[in-house]
């Protein structure tokens, strides 16, 4: 008997062992690591953020029709008293995004009615799941949902452009919103990731859509429209035949209010498609996503007041330029062209209205970071510095 006990003892000493050994010098399986770091964000390049302060409604918001335990189900996205919002989400833009998602909700009447609408590259598809986690980490509280678009969809029918920026396929998914997104979602505001929004977004979202006119937009007539195709276009009467009965302006393509129904009624993302196909038979225009929208819809815009595209701030095609608010009251301020805030922030060498954007800016930088960038405004504070 005693014999049997004490076998046991040495049994069960030697299963401790073991597990303390496991404990110890076992580590996780690669598959756990794998989940581990496809939720994690810094693991594969992702900047941080700090977590933006909590939003709430105004008395006078009205209450949601429809409870979602999650912030990005497609039930909750479907809810009539939310305000629709598309951005696209990519690494080289992401800073921006997240400061203009801060701007729409800290100027909001009722932030907790908009809905995000965020589209990711295909390509980028590894990066799905950590993107949507610094989202969620970034505003734990925001109604939104993370969509994959495909890139072969346009990677064909892309033209080289002026800057290689703008070949980028993540900049066409705006013509394909009506597809990407729920068919509950009937209306849709597009927004670019170098903006800030700095009143409520609720004024843009009421704004009609007069007629059978599919989108709204800030509209510039005084801008010289034949810049924005060839020659050869103009030159072809039955190219240029597509403007006949129609006052073309220009406009941008950054900040714009969409009609999803008639749009997939009037297979608008095709009509666009058939432009860019033409592009790579007969070059007729140098830019990259603009023509097309304008070949299709210019001259049939609904005229939104310019307060809510304040855009050019940065500097067009022009590295280093700094430009001023256009005259009159401004609702959205847009850094669009080759100077973006952030980067002029860093370089220590910011335009004036950079000034205006840093506030919105949730980034986090590592400490080694934050060193270098001391040290280069040091070295730069000494180079501009002259010495007897």
């Amino acid at each position: 008997m005693s014999s049997l006990k004490s076998s046991n003892s040495i049994s069960v000493s030697v299963s401790v062992f073991v597990v303390l050994v496991s404990l110890v010098f076992f580590q996780p399986s690669d598959a756990i690591r794998s989940f581990r770091n496809r939720l994690d964000p810094t693991l594969i390049g992702l900047p941080r953020f700090a977590e933006a302060p909590e939003y709430r409604n105004g008395a006078e918001c009205t209450v949601s029709s429809l409870k979602s335990s999650s912030s990005s189900s497609s039930s909750s996205a479907c809810d009539p008293s939310h305000v629709h919002i598309s951005m696209t989400l990519d690494s080289e833009y992401l800073r921006g995004s997240m400061a203009a998602v801060l701007s729409v909700l800290t100027h909001a009447s009722c932030p907790e009615n908009v809905f995000f609408h965020f589209i990711v590259a295909e390509s980028d598809s590894d990066k799905l799941m950590p993107l949507t986690q610094l989202v969620r980490s970034t505003f734990p509280s925001l109604h939104f949902k993370v969509y994959l678009f495909r890139d072969d969809l346009v990677k064909n029918l892309i033209s080289s452009s002026i800057r290689q920026a703008l070949e980028n396929p993540l900049n066409y998914a705006r013509n394909y919103l009506a597809d990407i997104l729920d068919l509950c979602v009937e209306r849709v505001i597009y927004l670019d990731s170098d903006l800030l929004v700095v009143d409520d977004i609720q004024k843009l979202w009421n704004i009609s859509l007069t007629g059978s006119r599919i989108i709204g937009a800030p509209e510039y007539c005084h801008a010289n429209f034949t810049k924005y195709f060839t020659d050869g276009f103009w030159s072809d009467p039955m190219l240029s035949r597509v403007f006949a009965g129609r006052n073309p302006c220009y406009f941008n393509t950054g900040v714009m209010v969409m009609d999803l129904v008639r749009w997939r009624e009037g297979n608008y993302r095709r009509r666009i498609e058939g432009w860019m196909e033409l592009q790579k038979q007969k070059r007729i225009y140098e830019l990259g996503s603009l023509p097309p929208f304008l070949l299709v819809f210019a001259g049939d815009v609904e005229a939104i007041d310019h307060r809510w595209n304040q855009h050019g701030l940065g500097g067009d095609n022009v590295v280093g330029s700094c430009r001023s608010l256009h005259p009159g009251p401004v609702s959205l301020l847009h850094w669009s062209g080759k100077g973006k805030p952030w980067t002029r922030l860093d370089a220590m060498n910011p335009c004036p209205l950079d000034h205006l954007w840093a506030p919105y800016d949730l980034y986090r930088p590592h400490q080694q970071q934050q060193q270098q960038q001391q040290q280069q405004h040091l070295q730069k504070s000494i180079s501009s510095s002259s010495f007897l």
